[in-house]
Formats: structure tokens, sequence, C-alpha cells
């Protein structure tokens, strides 16, 4: 079964598996990016957009951070709040479409948007909200697809949610418009006054690794979590997005 932000565990959520997939690569660019910034942690308020089931807000808040995390699905955000409960990190869980966020202006001193950009078929008001709730200079964070030929003809819109071998997403949930090139995505945020200062792809050491993992918790030898260390993303700041 294929289904996103669930808690049947039977289920294969490849918006999860993403999530845990890339969680160490986000956490070492965001810390790189404060060190360089010499900025202190326990002093910035961040806000994670299409937060999921709340890993990235969790090893936000182990960073030192001040936390709020906007999810659109109830469920998603219902598992997040349950697993920050658990470990005892004051996360503020709210359930809210990007496009149109809850929020004050200028609340934020960073914000990271994940698994949004390359779904939202509304990215002008994403950036919009963007711009309106971090604060003059703060940062805004993302990760999204590059439309490269593997994503588009291999990972993304092929392997991931075509194939029945290997499928782990919904059909439909990408799509080749939606996936843009860095250079497409600076034009599309200066236009909101956001100003891109860096571009760094991520990627598996080994490309055949992620296609082990993913057929592993497809046959349900492996569990979510047991995907990172058999994938190992790493940075790549000379390259495009995987």
């Amino acid at each position: 079964m294929i289904e996103i932000d669930t808690p049947n565990a039977d289920a294969v959520d490849g918006r999860q598996l993403r999530a845990v997939a890339f969680q160490a690569v986000r956490l070492e660019y965001v810390a790189g990016i404060l060190r360089r910034r010499r900025l202190e942690p326990s002093r910035l308020r961040a806000l994670v957009v299409g937060s999921g089931r709340g890993d990235l807000a969790r090893g936000l808040a182990g960073l030192g951070l001040h936390v709020t995390a906007v999810d659109p699905s109830p469920v998603a955000t219902g598992l997040a709040a349950a697993a920050s409960e658990r470990a005892g990190l004051p996360i503020t869980h709210e359930t809210a479409p990007s496009e149109s966020l809850p929020l004050p202006d200028a609340a934020f001193d960073l914000a990271y948007y994940a698994d949004t950009f390359e779904i939202t078929g509304r990215l002008d008001q994403v950036l919009a909200e963007a711009a309106r709730v971090v604060r003059r200079d703060g940062v805004v964070f993302y990760d999204t697809v590059n439309r490269t030929l593997p994503a588009r003809l291999t990972s993304y819109l092929v392997a991931f949610q075509a194939l029945p071998m290997t499928r782990i997403m919904p059909r439909g949930r990408y799509a080749a418009a939606r996936l843009r090139p860095p250079a497409q995505l600076a034009a599309l945020m200066a236009a909101y006054g956001l100003r891109n200062e860096d571009v760094c792809g991520f990627k598996p050491k080994d490309p055949r690794d992620l296609l082990k993992a993913v057929l592993a918790r497809r046959r349900g030898r492996i569990g979510d979590h047991e995907v990172a260390p058999l994938v190992d993303f790493v940075l790549d700041p000379a390259g495009s997005r995987w």
C-alpha cells in the first residue's frame, strides 16, 4: 500500500522515507550556514514548512533552535506533535497550507521549506508567505528537486511514482512542470525580495544504494529509519540536486 501521511505502519509512505533519508544532510547544511553567519541557534526562531511527521523540526530543535512546524496534513501534524511530546521537545505544531500561513509578519529568524516547492501549484503564494513571515535579514532554506534528466525520467517521475516495483509515492505527486532549476527559482524568489545566496546539491554516495533501500523497504525487510544509513546522502556543493 502506497499512502502519504498515514499512521498505518504497513503502508509505504514515500514522503516520510524522503524525510528520514534527507535528515542528516539537511541538518548538516543548516548548521554550516549558521556557523558561517555566526548565528547562535538558541537565539533563533525557526519555522519548518512541509514538516510532515516532524523529523526535521525535531532535528532543528536538537540544534537549539526554537521551532514552529507547519504542515497541510492534520494527520501528519498529529503524528509530529506526538513524537515531539515523546521526545520532550517544546515544538509548536500547526496545520495549515504553505500558501496561507496563520502566522504573524516577521515572526521568524529562519524558515526551512521541505517537501513544498515541487508539490505546490501556487509557488508564487508560497514565496510571498515566506517573505512575509521571515524577518528582513532572516534566512530561508529550501530543498527541492532540480529539473535534471535523472530527476525527470528516473527517480521522481518514473521510479518513485510510476514503476510498480519501486513506487513509493502516489501517482501525480510530482510533475515535470513543478521541478525547477536553481536559476528559475532564484528569479521567482527575487520577485518577493528573497535573494538566493547559495545552492548546494545533495545525493546518495551510490545511487544503487538508493534503489536497494527502496526495494528493501517495499518488501518490508527494513523500517523507515533504516533507510538513511543504507542510502547515505551527502552534500554536493559543486553539483545539482540529484
